[in-house]
């Protein structure tokens, strides 16, 4: 086993000098006490606790799965977060980055695999929930090999998949996820088949989750700004309890400890689901590199060299095979989150000591059932008034990501082309209902049709790649 907690003097690398981060208290290496330690570590979770949890239930409601599949989902998202902080943080041979970054379920996925299983539901007479979700897993599982196999050549991606791809990628993910968002904000599918979809009474919850979020997030306090998103969630889910619209008696029927069971849903795979899976692990795996070099900046540690190209190299390796595990064990694919990097920035606290602390804390919370029950019964109008804005900062990060690019005609081509393409098949999703299931299953995704079309016109357009 690799890591321990020291990198080795690493002379030869071009650090950034202590002075730039002056409120940084203890770096990479350092091991603050135990009292400190849990108290950063409670911090990091609650920072990650919402994007690790949203996926698995947007997902289950979009599938409506039993409430028992629902609150198992959620249990494994967070245990197989724990494990891949784990696992990121410590190091395993070549796995592993080192650094105090922490793994969560990712959104880039969360409409293609809502696309795939519901393909897989309405073919010939129909397959169920849990079969679709097995051929979900499967699919996630051979993709995820992407990022293992390019994390070795990570230094190079650049070259191809330039700011300009990455900005149009992002952007999609966030605008191709607003109708996700804005459907649980009006009250889910639910509520659309009971015909209280857009209720006053959805609307109000929604409204309340929002002004908290926004207030919250608008003070000078970084405290509050963090937690933000937790504490609109907690008003609303307590608005929701007063108005007696939530009831906890269902809690006694979930046990006290799940056992994670590998192939739960069982195993299966859809080839024309693997080409746009790929693409999206690419882009994770770009996502991961800022997310990784952003820590390395706040902890002082080198963002140019062999050390910094070995983390990034471990970092995108951690998140394909965090990813199988993942689909083993019955979760959506898995990222370096970027939340925690506020944590860091905030507390002055860069240790990776700490992540051993947020990995147990994420395992422990998923084999607690209760911890899933309790998330599940949030009313969907809620859970909508926080994804309804953490989708749109997502859109917000991409268009940063374009602000930064050149955009002369060449540039502008690529993005128009690309957002038209990408927006347009998540606008109208039945453009390919006569072309081939190959052909029809890869362009499914606006973020994967809209991404690619990127990728390709970057590479055979003539002149300059933004």
């Amino acid at each position: 086993m690799g890591g321990g907690f020291t990198d080795g003097p690493g002379t030869e690398e071009a650090r950034l000098p202590q002075a730039a981060q002056p409120d940084l208290i203890y770096g990479l290496n350092d091991r603050p006490p135990l009292g400190q330690s849990v108290f950063v570590a409670v911090q990091h979770v609650l920072a990650v606790f919402v994007g690790i949890v949203t996926p698995p239930l947007i997902i289950s409601k979009a599938l409506n799965l039993a409430p028992s599949d629902e609150a198992f989902l959620v249990s494994m998202a967070l245990f197989i977060s724990g494990v891949g902080t784990l696992l990121q943080s410590r190091r395993l041979g070549p796995i592993g980055s080192g650094l105090l970054s922490i793994q969560g379920t990712s959104f880039v996925f969360l409409g293609p695999i809502i696309a795939l299983a519901k393909t897989v539901m309405t073919e010939g007479t129909g397959q169920s929930p849990q079969t679709a979700l097995g051929v979900v897993f499967g699919t996630c599982l051979a993709a995820a090999l992407v990022p293992i196999v390019i994390s070795p050549f990570i230094q190079f991606a650049n070259q191809v998949i330039t700011p300009l791809v990455t900005g149009v990628v992002v952007t999609l993910i966030g605008l191709t996820l607003v109708e996700v968002g804005i459907t649980s904000l009006g009250g889910g599918f639910e509520a659309r088949a009971r015909g209280t979809f857009g209720s006053l009474e959805n609307l109000l919850w929604a409204g309340i989750v929002v002004a908290l979020i926004v207030a919250l997030n608008s003070s000078n306090s970084e405290r509050l700004r963090m937690i933000s998103v937790v504490a609109g969630l907690a008003g609303g889910y307590v608005v929701a309890i007063l108005a007696g619209k939530i009831g906890f008696s269902g809690l006694r029927e979930f046990p006290w400890v799940t056992i994670p069971t590998p192939l739960h849903y069982g195993l299966g795979i859809r080839l024309s689901a693997l080409i746009p899976f790929s693409f999206l692990y690419v882009i994770t795996a770009i996502e991961s590199i800022g997310d990784l070099t952003a820590t390395s900046v706040l902890t002082c540690e080198p963002i140019a060299g062999p050390l910094y190209f070995r983390r990034l190299r471990g970092g995108v390796m951690a998140d394909g095979v965090s990813s199988m595990l993942a689909a083993i064990f019955n979760s959506f694919p898995s990222t370096t989150f970027a939340q925690n990097n506020g944590v860091i920035q905030l507390t002055g606290v860069g240790s990776r000591y700490i992540a051993l602390f947020v990995g147990v804390m994420l395992m422990l919370l998923g084999l607690c059932p209760v911890v899933g029950g309790v998330i599940q019964s949030m009313p969907q109008s809620v859970l909508g008034g926080a994804t309804i804005i953490m989708f749109g900062t997502v859109a917000v990060s991409g268009i940063k990501i374009l602000s930064g690019v050149n955009l002369d005609r060449r540039s502008s081509t690529i993005a128009a082309t690309s957002f038209g393409l990408g927006l347009g098949v998540t606008f109208v999703p039945d453009l390919m209902q006569n072309m081939p299931q190959l052909v029809r299953e890869t362009f499914s995704s606006g973020i994967a049709t809209g991404g690619m079309c990127a990728l390709l016109l970057n590479v055979v357009l003539p002149g300059k790649k933004a």
